[in-house]
């Protein structure tokens, strides 16, 4: 059996695991910083919360109440460091898993509630409607895009680092559709920067990796460089046609003799009607120049009228 079947799914040895969720190096680098957490913990807040204690009861009392309370928050730190792997998990698939109890949640309450014929019916209709109406397919197919969106980036941005040999995975944010795809906020860790995704050939394997036509990738805001905003296009909506609700507000009930602009020829005349235009328009009359203000000007000579 190979050494990687050997792992349980948080990094510890199992030798009837097959699958690793958490590899071993990793959950060995997070024990490494959780005990070190723990004692550096300790130590500052049992001495900080010791001092503190010593001025209302007694100096022993004070420091065994300071240990107690540096190692209840060295432990949770600890737990914390430790869980933090786990916990990253739980956050990527935290919309599947919310969808997940919701759904079954629901169906418990839904089965709880009516019989069974009438909660086929509900789900019958909560289902088939979406699907049969197009404008509400679409809309939810947008949302399913954006949760299929966050894990296809996430792959990618665990090959770059896996790639380069340094950086940290970034935490992928909210997700939300677009006209032409996808708009994915993403806070970068250390060593990634806005930089290393705008290099040759990185923006093309992130349109690569979302199964998408292009992929552009910019800060979010100016406060922080490390908030980015990658938008993902699908398709192209303004090359299709764009329906406008400008002839609408045009009444239907114009006379015949409204009046119409001048540079226009009025309508239902043939080309012969149309007076000829002469080819060399006479020019205008030069416009006379007014005199200047003589009261505005500054006594030295100088004059505002001259910058306006």
């Amino acid at each position: 059996m190979s050494k990687s079947s050997q792992r349980s799914p948080f990094g510890w040895s199992n030798r009837g695991g097959q699958v690793t969720v958490i590899e071993a190096p990793v959950a060995r680098s997070y024990r490494r910083r959780a005990v070190i957490a723990f004692w550096v913990t300790l130590g500052v807040v049992g001495l900080l919360a010791a001092t503190v204690a010593s001025e209302y009861m007694h100096p022993i009392l004070g420091g065994l109440l300071g240990v107690v309370l540096g190692a209840v928050l060295g432990a949770v730190l600890f737990a914390l460091i430790v869980a933090w792997p786990v916990l990253r998990v739980f956050w990527h698939w935290l919309p599947e898993i919310l969808l997940g109890l919701a759904a079954v949640y629901g169906w418990n309450a839904l089965m709880q509630s009516t019989p069974l014929w009438g909660s086929l019916l509900v789900v019958a209709l909560v289902v088939g409607v979406p699907a049969a109406i197009a404008p509400v397919r679409r809309r939810v197919m947008a949302w399913v895009w954006c949760l299929i969106v966050r894990h296809r980036l996430r792959l990618c941005f665990a090959a770059f680092i896996a790639t380069n040999r340094h950086g940290s995975l970034p935490l992928i944010l909210l997700a939300k559709p677009t006209p032409a795809g996808e708009r994915v906020w993403v806070w970068l860790r250390p060593g990634l920067s806005l930089r290393d995704l705008e290099q040759d050939g990185q923006v093309q394997k992130l349109a690569v990796a979302c199964w998408a036509n292009e992929v552009r990738v910019m800060r979010a805001g100016r406060k922080y460089a490390a908030f980015i905003r990658v938008d993902i296009t699908r398709r192209e909506p303004l090359a299709h046609t764009v329906v406008s609700p400008l002839p609408d507000y045009v009444p239907t009930d114009i006379p015949s003799n409204a009046p119409t602009s001048p540079g226009m020829p009025p309508v239902g005349l043939d080309l012969p009607d149309v007076p000829d235009q002469p080819a060399n328009p006479p020019a205008d009359t030069p416009r006379q120049r007014k005199p200047r203000n003589t009261t505005t000007a500054s006594p030295n000579g100088f004059d505002p009228s001259d910058y306006a």
